[in-house]
Formats: C-alpha cells, sequence, structure tokens
C-alpha cells in the first residue's frame, strides 16, 4: 500500500480555503441583506456577476486602468443594489416573505437576460491583474489567482466588519437588524438603512465577482455560484456573519476534498449532504439565532 500523500491534502486544502473566502465574501453579503431586511436574497449571484460585467465593460471594452474598472464596477454595482431595493423590495414591505422572496427569483433571471442582451452568452475572458507567479507555502504550490484572491476577500471583510463596528451607519444596521421597531423609536430612518445595506452588499458581491471571474471566466451562467452561497450561509446561519465566515471556509474545503478524491460531479452531493447533516442537528445553522415563538 501506498503512503498516503500529505503534500497534496494540504495543497487541495489551501485551494479549498481560497475559495471557501470568496463563498465567505459573497456569503457577508448576503447575510448583510438578510439581517437588515430579512430578504432572503436569491438573487445574490446574479448580482456578484453583474459586478464582473461592470468590470469587464470598464476594463476591456472601454480600455480604462484595471484600478479605475474595480472602482466603477463597485460604484455601478452599488447603484444597481439601491435601485433594486427602492423599486422591487421596498413597495414589498409588509407583504409575505414568500412574496418578497419570489422577487429576487424573478429578479435573478431578469438580471440574467440583460447580461445576454448586452454582452451575449458566450465566455468572456477578464483582464489579468493579478501577480502570475506561483506561490510557495513551504513545500505546498497555490495557485496566484486563488491566493491572492482569498487575501482580498479576507481584507474586505475585515474592513466590511470595522466599518459596521465603528461606523455610525454600522450601528443603525445593526440596531435595525435586532429590532426594526426599536430603531423607528430611536429616530433611525429605516428606509434608508435598507437601502444602504442593499447598496453595501452590492458592492461587496460585485468585488467577489470580479475574483470569481478572473479566476475562471465569466459568463451568464456565473450566477450558479450564489447556490453554494446559500449553502454556505444555511449551514452557518442565515443572520450570522460569523457563520457565514465559517460556512464559506468549510463548504469550500468539502468542495476541494471531494472534488479531488472522488471527482468533480460528486461536489455538489457532498456540498448538499454536508448541507442536510447541520440542519439535521443545529435547524438554525452553525450560528444562527433560534427563534422563539409563543403561541
Amino acid at each position: 500500500m501506498m503512503d498516503f500523500d500529505w503534500l497534496m491534502l494540504f495543497e487541495i486544502s489551501l485551494a479549498g480555503l481560497g475559495s471557501g473566502g470568496l463563498y465567505a465574501l459573497a456569503g457577508l453579503a448576503f447575510v448583510l441583506i438578510y439581517k437588515a431586511t430579512k430578504v432572503v436574497n436569491l438573487a445574490i449571484g446574479e448580482m456578484l456577476m453583474m459586478g464582473a460585467y461592470f468590470f469587464f465593460a470598464a476594463a476591456s471594452t472601454m480600455g480604462w486602468p484595471i484600478w479605475l474598472g474595480i472602482v466603477a464596477a463597485v460604484i455601478g454595482s452599488g447603484i444597481l443594489g439601491a435601485v433594486i431595493e427602492r423599486l422591487l423590495i421596498r413597495p414589498m414591505l409588509g407583504e409575505a416573505p414568500i412574496s418578497v422572496f419570489m422577487i429576487t427569483v424573478g429578479l435573478s433571471s431578469i438580471l440574467v437576460g440583460l447580461v445576454e442582451l448586452i454582452w451575449g452568452a458566450d465566455q468572456l475572458r477578464l483582464p489579468d491583474f493579478m501577480p502570475s507567479d506561483p506561490v510557495l507555502l513551504g513545500e505546498a504550490m497555490v495557485s496566484p489567482k486563488i491566493f491572492y484572491g482569498f487575501l482580498a476577500a479576507a481584507v474586505l471583510i475585515a474592513g466590511v466588519l470595522l466599518v459596521f463596528r465603528f461606523w455610525r451607519g454600522g450601528v443603525a444596521l445593526r440596531a435595525t437588524a435586532c429590532d426594526q421597531a426599536a430603531a423607528y423609536s430611536m429616530g433611525i430612518d429605516v428606509p434608508r438603512v435598507f437601502s444602504m445595506t442593499w447598496m453595501v452588499a452590492a458592492m461587496v458581491a460585485a468585488i467577489a465577482g470580479i475574483i470569481v471571474g478572473s479566476i475562471s471566466s465569466l459568463s451568464p451562467t456565473m450566477g450558479v455560484f450564489g447556490l453554494s452561497v446559500l449553502v454556505v450561509v444555511i449551514v452557518g446561519g442565515l443572520d450570522s456573519v460569523p457563520g457565514a465566515l465559517i460556512g464559506g471556509l468549510l463548504v469550500g474545503l468539502v468542495e476541494s476534498w471531494t472534488g479531488t478524491y472522488l471527482g468533480g460531479e460528486f461536489k455538489l452531493l457532498a456540498t448538499f449532504s454536508l448541507l442536510v447533516l447541520i440542519l439535521m442537528v443545529r435547524p438554525y445553522g452553525l450560528f444562527g439565532t433560534h427563534e422563539i415563538e409563543r403561541l
């Protein structure tokens, strides 16, 4: 019997953590919206996709510098998030949660249709903006795009958490997430907080989309990434930021291990098996809030 290749396991684990960092980043955008507005946004993958296409339009089609293209894509996505909240989500306040959920389902189809109408259905390549030299961690070699993508995701996640911890708007968001009625009574403009949340979440998702698009390719099917993100936030807990971060890393590891040792066709099976097992033990996810209803 051959000895187990521990170096290979270490390398694929690093790759899994790299992918998990991107899941965590997109999961953070999802959780921000859910915590503040209680909306399950099934279109998070398509919002991520729009950020990547905005970057492609600025950096490739218009020939802007990379840094300016990223800034333009993030700002454009923030505006898109605010428009979505104002035109589609705010009129549904007070309606049944399933109605708002179906709005986001329809939104995902609309965004895919817009992308195919403007850019077509063919795969596109984003301009390279990450270092291309292999990264060595001890004896393990890591793909540079995975490594630098993980670093960018980690820095952005830390930045968002710090902003919402100390910035006045972040305090308003946390107050609204805890109790909307109490937030109103304290003079907080709750609809404005909703708009700000959708804007920030769309900007975070845009950066995740740019990184994902640079690692793989750009296509209208990028929104499928959002399916894994949905698993991540359910595993971690819909309203838990730490849950999104830990859930992202966990799902990334499981997908990487499964894809290497069992084959890529089993990745989805392993991911949803993990989801089912965790929900059987902890129905609210690893770190989700337990809701107690009195009858």
